[in-house]
């Protein structure tokens, strides 16, 4: 593909390091002006700086806000409106964990995994639709994960809330597929990031003896299954979940 996406507009929220960072790149790579949505200001300006560096005058602006907050939510989609006119994709991709098992987890952990990881797809759609609908066209890609499918011991929260991204995913696919709005899921395995890294190489052994590829995924793996998802190439595509996960769940 080259600049499949030119003068589209994309928002990806985490847009400012791991993942999030990737595939915003990307999208930008393709000729996507990019508004990214994350809380830390000094992440958020370091995103733009590498996405402009690589990307020369391509449009693309941070914005901080809690995704989790719903009338900040609406405030900073109005923002978006006004700085760059239109939004043709957006990728909820903010997530967090507070993994414990359920008869120790408390009752903050539970609700700020739910609230940020699947609230946060309510707010942001519900602050995007009708603009969508008008249009009759839009793309929006939820990046859950292969624990909301087959779950994991200590992440009843996380499982909880990447599970209720499929099911979110899917109605909301039905409501809009009549308007020509695309909504699917992408949901990634063990990948190379800042959570990764912290596992010992006896945890890291395990996991590949799950991995029928016997790799670790990339950042980049799911920037591009993102891409995809959001390209001309998935135009008869809405309502699915994409695994990226080296055939760790078949």
């Amino acid at each position: 593909m080259n600049n499949s996406l030119s003068n589209q507009v994309a928002v990806v929220t985490g847009g400012n390091s791991g993942i999030g960072q990737a595939i915003a790149e990307k999208l930008a790579q393709e000729g996507a002006k990019i508004a990214i949505l994350g809380t830390n200001s000094a992440t958020g300006a370091n995103a733009v700086q590498e996405i402009q560096k690589l990307c020369q005058d391509r449009q693309v602006q941070f914005y901080q806000v809690d995704i989790g907050q719903t009338l900040a939510v609406e405030e900073v989609f109005k923002k978006i409106f006004t700085d760059f006119g239109q939004i043709d994709i957006l990728v909820n991709n903010a997530g967090i964990t507070a993994d414990q098992l359920l008869m120790k987890m408390s009752e903050d952990d539970w609700d700020r995994v739910l609230t940020t990881n699947l609230k946060s797809c309510f707010n942001t759609c519900r602050a995007i639709v009708r603009h969508m609908m008008k249009a009759k066209k839009g793309k929006i890609i939820n990046i859950t994960s292969v624990v909301g499918l087959v779950g994991n011991p200590g992440q009843t929260n996380y499982a909880a809330s990447k599970a209720g991204m499929i099911g979110f995913t899917k109605a909301l696919a039905k409501e809009l597929a009549s308007r020509h709005i695309l909504v699917n899921c992408v949901a990634p395995g063990f990948i190379q990031t800042k959570m990764t890294h912290v596992l010992s190489d006896g945890q890291k052994e395990q996991i590949l003896q799950n991995i029928p590829l016997g790799c670790l995924g990339s950042p980049m793996d799911i920037a591009n299954a993102t891409l995809f998802l959001a390209s001309p190439l998935a135009n008869y595509i809405t309502g699915q979940v994409l695994q990226v996960d080296g055939g760790m769940v078949m």
